[in-house]
């Protein structure tokens, strides 16, 4: 199984590397995803990846670091774009939060416009945060039309599930996905088209049920959001194991 969407360059996780490791490849997790949030965090994704080839790194600017950001920011990330062998799957996270309100929002169009440029010129695939902007974030991606898009940790509606469905992105199911309440989410997982689905933790964030204690996340419990997707699609685990795998294999073009 992949875990799409991690932190590990987060402390949280960073600390116990070894361990956390360890208990993902007993966990059956046996490749991850580290996802950047702005420059230093893509710098240390990529040397991490340097001593460990079980993870692949994304580089970009999280919209709620996008105040911090300049032009030439965004022009640095394409230092780690032109190394050769150095991890890098994809850009991100990207895109768009209202939210929150770290970042105006005219600035977090100008930080996401650039990146998805840098992504279409160098044809990256490019991993999308949205919170509350879903519409916004599509208006913008129809100007990169050529941008492939996994759209992570998705907790909105059904309705805005399809409008990501029918722009031919992806969608990556977190911890959210296990919480009791959250029963309309999971009718979401049940209904998507199996080749648009990814399963992702997020960690150190959104503990899925039942480790809800535990609290800093971890890649190794991505299993239980794959057990959650795999009972209300009906199949089995090892089905969403398969059909997830080849999904993000495909997307991040992980060979």
């Amino acid at each position: 199984m992949i875990d799409t969407h991690c932190h590990l360059t987060d402390e949280n996780l960073l600390r116990q590397l070894p361990d956390v490791l360890e208990r993902a490849a007993s966990a059956g997790v046996r490749e991850m995803i580290t996802i950047a949030t702005d420059i230093a965090d893509s710098r240390a994704a990529v040397e991490l990846c340097r001593d460990h080839p079980q993870v692949r790194c994304t580089v970009g600017i999280h919209p709620n670091y996008a105040h911090a950001a300049t032009a030439a920011d965004v022009a640095k990330l394409d230092i780690f774009l032109s190394s050769i062998g150095n991890g890098v799957v994809a850009m991100g996270e990207m895109g768009l939060d209202y939210f929150h309100n770290h970042t105006p929002r005219d600035h977090q169009h100008a930080v996401f416009r650039a990146q998805l440029g840098m992504a279409v010129e160098r044809d990256m695939p490019v991993v999308i945060h949205c919170r509350e902007a879903v519409d916004d974030c599509l208006a913008v991606m129809a100007d990169f039309s050529a941008a492939r898009a996994v759209f992570h940790c998705f907790t909105g509606s059904a309705d805005e599930a399809q409008k990501i469905i029918a722009a031919g992105h992806l969608i990556g199911f977190t911890g959210a996905v296990t919480f009791r309440k959250n029963d309309a989410l999971r009718e979401v997982a049940r209904s998507l088209p199996a080749d648009r689905i990814v399963v992702e933790t997020d960690s150190p964030y959104l503990t899925p049920e039942p480790m809800r204690k535990q609290k800093v996340n971890e890649p190794a419990l991505v299993i239980h959001v794959a057990e959650v997707v795999a009972a209300v699609r009906g199949v089995t685990v090892e089905e969403i194991d398969r059909l997830t795998t080849a999904n993000a294999k495909r997307f991040f073009r992980w060979e």
